[in-house]
């Protein structure tokens, strides 16, 4: 049996993104968040949710409030669910994996990742 844990949460950043030459005016979004992690219920939970949430919001402290083209090289809503996919697997527990990262630009565009 596969079991998941889901956490939602936001942060609010601008940035401007570069598509092919040239480069998007500077703007801003609430990006909302959803990571699913998976794992062996033991003791009848994965992981407490306030551990995994305060991993995760840990990591989008970084981010809340900037302006991401101080922190990316190109902020697309694809470099920075990369970056929040690899920040979050270095702060999970042993045998709990990340399985899916979803980052909303707004609440129109998203991407989605997925092991």
């Amino acid at each position: 049996m596969k079991a998941r844990l889901i956490v939602k949460t936001s942060f609010d950043a601008a940035h401007a993104v570069k598509i092919g030459s040239d480069w998007d005016e500077l703007h801003g979004h609430t990006f909302f968040l959803e990571v699913v992690v998976e794992g062996s219920i033991k003791h009848g939970y994965i992981m407490d949710f306030v551990r995994l949430r305060k991993i995760i919001e840990g990591i989008t402290k970084e981010l809340d409030h900037k302006n991401l083209n101080k922190i990316f090289d190109n902020p697309t809503t694809e470099n920075i669910a990369l970056w929040l996919a690899d920040k979050i697997k270095e702060k999970l527990p042993d045998k709990v994996i990340l399985r899916r990262l979803v980052l909303w630009e707004g609440s129109d565009y998203g991407v989605e990742l997925e092991w």
